[in-house]
């Protein structure tokens, strides 16, 4: 058998990027992932038939594309480690900025009430009753299998976020202070999919512009938002002046975008009036 260190030089020569060959050869030999000392300490240790295997098996799923997140069963995500599977999208750091501001506008009432719609693996959600323990955080998602992810890291997690299933807000009772989502808003025909193909399409797109959703959304929001509640939206990379426009065109005040890691405006939201 090949030692740890030959293995690595042989994964990447395949074509694995360095991160992604050492946490796959890492799961392998069933270590953590972030144990790189690890790896250097026992670079000239030979792996064994079962944990080869099992490498060859994943590196070969990676290389067709599937992402490292499935291959490991888990994601971190504002501080969680979240279980996904294939029925759910893998959670990105760039929603991490639709969190930061939901925290932010909830700030000043931090009992309120917040929904958090097309939940997937419930990383928002989890991410904000975890960060704000007193918000009465809740969850919808059309899917029974990605509520069951979801429902899974809550439980094993111990937060309390109350899950439904349902379309949008046609799933949920009564107003929010916040509704956040990030929801299908790629187009039907975007030149991107075929990258994606490994995650859940009805996650990914939402009509010819990639906006359908969003407008359901908005729509929807205008009698299940309080009186200067928020609503704020993940959208595409170029689709921010879209949705500025329409929050705006639904009676939204104070509507404005935020921007990513990669300084994209990657999230859009507005103010419901105090007084409509």
């Amino acid at each position: 058998m090949p030692t740890i260190a030959h293995t690595l030089a042989d994964l990447q020569r395949q074509g694995l990027e360095p991160t992604d060959a050492r946490h796959l050869l890492l799961h392998a030999l069933d270590q953590p992932t972030h144990a790189r000392a690890w790896l250097l300490a026992h670079d000239a240790d030979e792996l064994n038939t079962d944990a080869h295997t099992r490498l060859q098996t994943l590196a070969a799923r990676r290389l067709a594309g599937e992402p490292v997140a499935y291959l490991l069963g888990y994601k971190e995500f504002f501080g969680l480690s979240l279980h996904v599977t294939s029925d759910v999208l893998v959670p990105r750091p760039d929603t991490e900025t639709l969190v930061e501001w939901a925290l932010e506008v909830l700030s000043p009432t931090p009992t309120a009430r917040v929904v958090d719609l097309g939940t997937g693996s419930g990383a928002i959600a989890l991410a904000l009753k975890a960060t704000q323990p007193s918000l009465q955080v809740e969850a919808v998602d059309y899917s029974h299998a990605a509520l069951a992810v979801a429902q899974a890291n809550a439980q094993r997690l111990g937060l309390a976020v109350a899950f439904c299933q349902g379309s949008w807000l046609s799933g949920t009772q009564g107003q929010f202070q916040a509704i956040v989502s990030n929801p299908p808003y790629i187009r039907e025909n975007d030149e991107h999919l075929p990258a994606l193909r490994f995650e859940p399409r009805q996650a990914l797109t939402a009509g010819d512009d990639g906006l359908d959703d969003i407008r359901t959304i908005i729509d929807q929001a205008r009698s299940r938002l309080l009186p200067s509640g928020w609503l704020l939206l993940e959208h595409g990379y170029d689709q921010a002046g879209e949705v500025r426009g329409l929050l705006e065109a639904a009676g939204f005040g104070h509507v404005q975008s935020r921007r990513d890691l990669a300084c994209i405006e990657r999230c859009s939201g507005g103010q419901w009036p105090a007084q409509n």
